[in-house]
Order: structure tokens, then sequence, then C-alpha cells
């Protein structure tokens, strides 16, 4: 750490300390992991983020999921990423335990089309089957074979509202959220004020920026605070809570 309240060489069993969950009384805390290019990037040549990441930003990526209730992601990300199950970690059973959680963190997949990689268990095999919301005018189809494994909640609107999202899972009890994307979710949960935090690590890479998409413009961002700096194999791994908390 070069920069925050403990300056000096943090372990990655060390990690999720320093990724800590306010004390919230229930009410949603919502953070984003991201990685971006010195260019600006949040993909390499193949479109996807691991090939800008490396593993001092995987231990942190590890480490802001730790204890987390859910993790949230649009559908194609998770299907482009390749996002495997939600599994329970027994060196994190007693402390989830202790803190009222379950024992692994909840997929939350916001998907229009319901377009998932259904073929063999992927993310179907998580510990605790995941929770799909789609908007009201979902493919009856593709809802049916989705509901046998997971639980789909239909929007009242054609698209998720970002705060009708999180509502849903601080209903369930999930309100550690991590929002991992895509750029289009993301930027829509920012837009409603709903981001608490940002976990940026900045890759040192020149890649360009054709493989990244663009968002529309958010009219009135967030301020938010920077509060740790960790740094290794020349990643910087930032820690930023919204201003107003």
């Amino acid at each position: 750490m070069i920069f925050g309240p403990q300056r000096g060489p943090v372990s990655a069993d060390e990690l999720a300390d320093h990724y800590p969950w306010p004390d919230r009384a229930g009410r949603a805390w919502v953070r984003a992991m991201m990685v971006s290019t010195l260019d600006g990037a949040g993909a390499g040549a193949d479109g996807l983020s691991g090939s800008i990441s490396g593993s001092a930003d995987r231990d942190v990526f590890t480490a802001v999921r730790r204890y987390a209730d859910a993790v949230l992601v649009g559908g194609g990300t998770m299907a482009s990423e390749r996002y495997g199950a939600m599994k329970a970690v027994s060196d994190d059973a007693e402390r989830r335990a202790a803190q009222g959680q379950a024992e692994a963190p909840r997929l939350v997949v916001v998907s229009g089309s319901l377009d998932l990689p259904m073929g063999d268990d992927g993310f179907l095999g998580s510990t605790a089957a995941p929770l799909v919301l789609t908007g009201s005018g979902a493919d009856p189809d593709r809802v049916a074979a989705l509901e046998d494994r997971c639980e789909v909640v239909r929007a009242p609107d054609a698209r998720v509202p970002p705060q009708w999202a999180i509502d849903q899972l601080v209903d369930r009890g999930l309100w550690r959220i991590v929002c991992e994307g895509g750029p289009t979710l993301l930027r829509d949960v920012s837009a409603a004020g709903l981001l608490d935090e940002a976990d940026l690590t900045f890759s040192p890479r020149l890649v360009g920026t054709s493989a990244t998409p663009n968002t529309d413009l958010i009219t009135d961002p967030g301020a938010f605070e920077l509060t740790h700096v960790l740094t290794a194999d020349h990643f910087l791994m930032s820690r930023y809570v919204r201003a107003s908390q």
C-alpha cells in the first residue's frame, strides 16, 4: 500500500480487510470492480477485460468479492467473460456465517434477451441458485428454460431499472453488492446515484480503445474520494468511495 491508512506490504490474505463492507443496517452498499489500461481501454484485443489484467489485479478482484452477498452482472458480460459458478469457500465459511451471510455470494444476472449460456453447468452450478432479472417483455420460452435452475424475476418495465434491481437484492438480504458491469449496467447504476464505491485497477499497458464500448454521458456525475492505492507488478489498485458517504 503506497497510499492509505496502513502503508507497507499487504498479503493476499489481508486484502479483503482493506475492502471493508460498512455497517449499513441492511441498506445497499454497491461497489464496482473495473480494470483500465493507461490509455483508458477496458478490454484488450480479444474484447475481454481478462487480457489486460494480471495476478495482482486478480487477487484484488477475489478480495473485493470475498465477503459480498451478491455479484451483479449484465448477461452479455457474463457470457463473454465466461463466468463460472459462485461456489462456497471453506476458508470463508466461519466469517460469512458470523456475519449472517450465505455460504457464497449469489450471482445476479441482468438480461433482457435471456440469451445466456445453458449448455453446461457454468454459472448454473453455483452454490445458491442464480437470480436473473429481466424485462416485462421477456421471451416466455426462455424464462421457462431458466426457471428450473434459477430464480427469474420480471421488472415492471421493458428494461430493468437500476433502483428496482438493487431493491430486489436488498429484499432478499443481499445488500453487499459487487457490480461487475458490463459498461451499460455500470453506467446506469452510477447515473442513478446507486454506486457507493469504485475499485479501479490501472493496467500498465497501452492497447487502444476500439474494443472498449462507449456509454451515454452521465449529466450529473457523482464525486468520489480516494481511500487507498496498492501496487504490485506495476499495476495500481485504487479504492474510491463516494464523497457523500
